[in-house]
């Protein structure tokens, strides 16, 4: 990872914010889609377009999404983010930085598939499954963004339901989820073991790293604690599950200094 950020400094690009793209014209039901300036490039390398947040993105490339999975894990795999319009490279450079960064032996690219698998191995949100605007950072187990002085000074948005949640009033609680059997999907009901329903599950999928099947989901936060023994009903069987401490997988994040 350090190579390839080096390359990037060689390269002089700076960060800075990145303009939309107009989409061209698409036939059939993506008319509206927008279209990043790597779009072509993700042609041309094999990939595999679908839909996304309004966008066409690719969920794949020639790999499999598990041999995509774990070659991110052990070496570096790029991935297309310039649809979040937030810090990137000028759109103009973007062509000519990925293919700088496919020079590295190391870098291969990656779709959506693994990008999902992997925030789901390290206990990652996403916008719309695990969390919304009826979400609090208590609830979505997600304290960690709130500094000491925001606490003690109360200054934020939601402070007056979040500051009594912080002191253990809260009712529900993110957990992560292990089981074996069938993997556990978004949306499947969450039961305690007297089959009772008490919660759902908003992300799930197999994890190639670990060979079990990993989720998140939200229960009451007495059902909470790590150990703690659930049942998840899966293609209409009920199967046993844990909660489990997140991140599933250790992280093992580069930060640039």
């Amino acid at each position: 990872m350090q190579r390839v950020v080096s390359m990037v400094a060689r390269l002089g690009l700076r960060g800075q914010p990145l303009p939309s793209v107009p989409g061209r014209p698409l036939s059939g039901s993506q008319d509206v889609l927008r279209r990043t300036p790597l779009y072509d490039f993700h042609l041309a390398h094999g990939g595999k377009m679908v839909a996304f947040a309004g966008w066409s993105l690719p969920v794949q490339y020639q790999d499999s999404h598990v041999d995509s999975h774990l070659r991110t894990r052990r070496h570096c795999s790029l991935f297309d983010v310039s649809h979040m319009l937030q810090i990137s490279v000028p759109a103009a450079e973007a062509v000519r930085l990925a293919k700088a960064l496919l020079e590295n032996p190391e870098v291969k690219l990656a779709g959506l598939a693994a990008r999902d698998s992997l925030r789901l191995e390290a206990g990652l949100c996403l916008y719309g499954n695990d969390i919304d605007e009826h979400t609090t950072p208590v609830e979505g187990s997600l304290s960690w963004t709130l500094g000491k002085r925001r606490r003690a000074a109360m200054d934020f948005p939601g402070a007056a339901v979040i500051i009594p949640q912080l002191k253990g009033k809260v009712q529900r609680r993110r957990v992560g989820l292990m089981c074996e059997g069938a993997p556990m999907r978004a949306h499947s009901p969450i039961l305690s073991t007297e089959g009772t329903v008490i919660g759902t599950v908003t992300s799930g999928c197999p994890s190639p790293c670990l060979k079990k099947n990993v989720a998140m989901g939200y229960v009451p936060s007495e059902y909470s604690r790590p150990g703690t023994r659930l049942l998840v009903e899966v293609r209409r069987k009920q199967q046993t599950a844990v909660v489990s401490k997140m991140p599933f997988v250790p992280t093992n994040y580069y930060t640039l200094k």
